[in-house]
């Protein structure tokens, strides 16, 4: 592991072990810069069962799979990658300083891959669902897995009625669930009526099966069933320590970035679903590039290393 004594100054230090953090940290050490990652281990990407939409993985690829192949490929060319958590920071005298649960960390640029935090109904088994894809995150990721089937959306009628309208190009059985009928406004149900989406708004509980969810009704109609639950609640950003430095925020939470992803606070960057509403690891990817491109090219030059034996 390397060093955090306070007297060491990495080049960068990232906070975040997703595939934005893991891809910046590989980008830096091919700079040749001294790289720490600290990985906190829950990375939104650990949910993943199977994603199909990841360049370069026609047969998808799991998210624990994703996330140990990037771990790999950062950790062979020499990033410090650490489990851990980082309680605190703060920039003092042109560095950062990091207040972690293994020690002190002390860095000329910090980058932030914080995430986000997905606001999930009260489904008993909610991880198993989600393991099973009868509970799906991400309809730009995976709308295309839900083709043809009954699909419900659950969540405060803006969002709600937003990615119901989204997942009716991929289905024509596409349904509101609510708790009750003033949770949606008839405005709402116009607009829904109009998209070919029906409404059902005595939804007591969904209790989860192998292929799907029965639809428990409160006012004693028949179970209903559905085979895949959308639901459309928003996410919490994991933007604390970008406040805590003083990073500009959004009403949201996500951190407001430059186009090279530098924060209003000079040497912070901010990659990844931290500062990106569209949440995709390629979107990921291409922050890691950008914003490991640009620390680089603002640090002061290295001296070359050779290492390879010359013919």
């Amino acid at each position: 592991m390397p060093s955090s004594s306070p007297a060491h100054v990495f080049d960068v230090a990232i906070v975040g072990g997703g595939p934005a953090g893991l891809a910046a940290g590989m980008y830096l050490v091919r700079f040749l810069r001294s790289v720490i990652l600290v990985d906190a281990g829950d990375a939104r990407a650990k949910l993943i069962p199977k994603s199909h939409n990841c360049p370069g993985f026609p047969d998808g690829v799991g998210g624990p799979e994703l996330l140990g192949r990037l771990r790999a490929q950062a950790q062979k060319y020499g990033a410090g990658v650490v489990d851990g958590r980082v309680a605190g920071a703060e920039k003092r005298d042109g560095t950062f300083l990091l207040t972690t649960t293994f020690g002190t960390i002390r860095a000329r640029r910090m980058v932030l891959a914080t995430g986000i935090v997905d606001k999930a109904p009260a489904i008993e088994g909610l991880e198993e669902a989600i393991a099973a894809r009868t509970v799906r995150l991400c309809p730009v990721c995976d709308a295309y897995e839900a083709v043809g089937k009954r699909i419900g959306v659950v969540g405060p009628e803006r969002l709600a009625l937003k990615e119901a309208l989204f997942l009716k190009e991929y289905s024509g059985q596409v349904t509101l669930l609510a708790n009750y009928p003033e949770d949606i406004s008839q405005a709402a149900r116009s607009m829904a009526t109009a998209g070919g989406i029906e409404i059902w708004d005595t939804v007591e509980d969904l209790v989860a099966r192998a292929t799907g969810f029965d639809v428990v009704m409160a006012d004693g109609a028949p179970v209903r069933e559905v085979d895949v639950v959308y639901p459309a609640m928003g996410s919490d950003v994991r933007s604390e320590l970008a406040v805590a430095l003083g990073a500009r925020c959004d009403a949201q939470g996500y951190v407001l970035v430059s186009r090279h992803l530098e924060t209003s606070i000079a040497g912070l960057y901010a990659i990844g679903d931290v500062a990106e509403g569209l949440n995709q690891i390629a979107v990921a990817f291409g922050h890691a590039a950008t914003a490991a491109t640009h620390i680089h090219n603002a640090l002061p030059s290295r001296p070359v290393k050779l290492t390879a034996t010359l013919p």
